[in-house]
């Protein structure tokens, strides 16, 4: 009897070296691998009857064949894929969130945000993938030009607790002139909630006390972002 064997079950060690992940990286560069053969890389092997390539795949599936949704997995959820362990499942998630960090930082290079728009740009990077919700504050100096940034609060599916001394702590440490508040929406809603409205007036008001701005309180989504001053909400 003939037994046909699947080459990607075979061990990446005895694939031809231009078809090995590693090997291919450094001849041809990263855009020559594919998500699999990337994501196989970080996992650096596979299980049992299983290579990397193929375990790869099966977590990619996972996530619907999407960088954006694997994001969202965490290390229980990747767990439950046979072949993936602790190790493996903080190397994926590790890796995911560099790459959000990657694209913040090209925002923060610009050192500067004036309105939305370039809170938006600087924000959905780091929020878009959570599958709850956070709550981030940047502070600026007078000329907008950005002095940190921080997440200040971690919550459920649909809400966090903020302390404000914790800002405002942190604002005069820095002789911040101006806040940037925001927080995502992890259903895809942009809407604000009346919590999410009272807390910035309530934000607002507090930062007069400190000759403090607060500028803006963006929501980020997949669907994209809301501003309250755009819309009025907050002057």
């Amino acid at each position: 009897m003939c037994v046909k064997v699947n080459p990607l079950h075979i061990s990446i060690r005895n694939w031809a070296p231009d078809d090995q992940p590693r090997e291919k990286l450094m001849k041809k560069g990263t855009a020559a691998l594919s998500d699999a053969e990337l994501l196989a890389i970080l996992l650096n092997n596979g299980h049992k009857q299983k290579s990397a390539i193929t375990l790869a795949q099966e977590v990619l599936q996972a996530a619907h064949n999407h960088l954006g949704e694997l994001g969202k997995l965490n290390v229980r959820q990747l767990k439950k894929l046979k072949g993936i362990g602790t190790a493996k499942a903080i190397t994926i998630i590790a890796a995911m969130e560099l790459a959000r960090r990657k694209q913040a930082g090209a925002m923060l290079e610009k050192q500067v945000i004036r309105h939305g728009a370039e809170a938006a740009l600087f924000f959905k990077p780091l929020l878009s993938d959570y599958n709850h919700e956070a709550f981030y504050v940047v502070y600026l100096n007078h000329s907008c030009r950005v002095l940190h940034y921080r997440c200040l609060s971690i919550g459920g599916i649909s809400s966090t607790i903020v302390d404000p001394k914790l800002i405002f702590k942190e604002a005069l440490e820095l002789s911040a002139s101006r806040l940037l508040l925001c927080h995502n929406h992890p259903s895809g809603s942009l809407s604000p909630s009346f919590a999410d409205i009272g807390l910035t007036r309530k934000l607002k008001e507090a930062a007069r006390l400190f000759d403090i701005d607060v500028i803006d309180h963006i929501i980020v989504s997949e669907a994209g972002y809301y501003s309250m001053v755009e819309e009025g909400i907050i002057t």
